[in-house]
């Protein structure tokens, strides 16, 4: 019997019954759980144990939590399951913007926490077949020169270097992929995005893509690959290639 390695999680809270909380749940379902009060306990934590997911607190006393998961982000590819008590959709979209892999609101029931982190690492890091030992064709799906490769969750560019993609990024993508020239309205893309329970607002799809453009499209060229349908949503124009 094959058993998956137990996933690393790090809690950043300033709040230590907060963080007790959560580690008293997540335990005893598996996870080796660490701790931060702060970015500088959270950076030293990352630069020493592989890290599988973060929840992070954005209400951090005397601290932006936004601007600690824009370093994060900027960093590794760790999925981010932002904590906290603002209420406002805007905050949502602006940590979805920065790369949240999902967003919890305080106050918040423990099975909800656990089910949102399940969620993520699944999409994450999907099981693989165990006769399998790589990506095989089927797994890649190359379009404009890049290549998305399903089996390993990354995406090379032309010049065959990894495009560091958060995990609703790479869905996004695959989503459109799967079907080209197809004009995809923002409550179908939601509805795709199986496992996150955002507010379906206009914004928080085009933010979404918005962020996924800037990885894909050229610079400073209007999008060519993922084209806005004014009033509709949007419609993956490029050209799939075989693998």
């Amino acid at each position: 019997m094959v058993h998956r390695p137990v996933a690393k999680l790090l809690i950043v809270d300033d709040e230590e019954p907060v963080r007790r909380l959560l580690r008293d749940c997540l335990e005893p379902e598996g996870f080796a759980v660490f701790e931060a009060a702060s970015g500088t306990e959270m950076h030293a934590v990352l630069a020493a144990n592989a890290i599988d997911l973060i929840t992070l607190d954005l209400g951090l006393a005397g601290e932006d939590g936004l601007k600690l998961a824009r370093a994060v982000r900027a960093q590794r590819n760790i999925p981010i399951v932002m904590i906290t008590g603002k209420s406002d959709p805007i905050d949502r979209v602006v940590g979805l913007e920065l790369g949240a892999d999902d967003y919890i609101v305080k106050p918040f029931h423990m099975r909800e926490v656990l089910a949102r982190i399940r969620a993520v690492l699944r999409r994450y890091n999907p099981p693989s077949a165990p006769s399998s030992t790589g990506s095989s064709a089927a797994d890649r799906i190359v379009f404009e020169g890049r290549t998305l490769d399903r089996h390993r969750r990354e995406l090379k560019n032309p010049h065959g270097a990894i495009v560091e993609l958060t995990t609703t990024e790479f869905d996004l993508l695959s989503i459109f992929l799967a079907a080209p020239g197809r004009v995809l309205s923002r409550d179908q893309i939601m509805d795709q995005l199986k496992g996150h329970d955002w507010s379906p607002l206009d914004r928080s799809i085009d933010s979404m893509v918005a962020r996924l453009r800037r990885k894909i499209e050229p610079e400073n060229e209007t999008p060519k690959l993922i084209k806005t349908v004014r009033g509709i949503g949007y419609v993956f124009a490029g050209t799939l290639d075989s693998a």
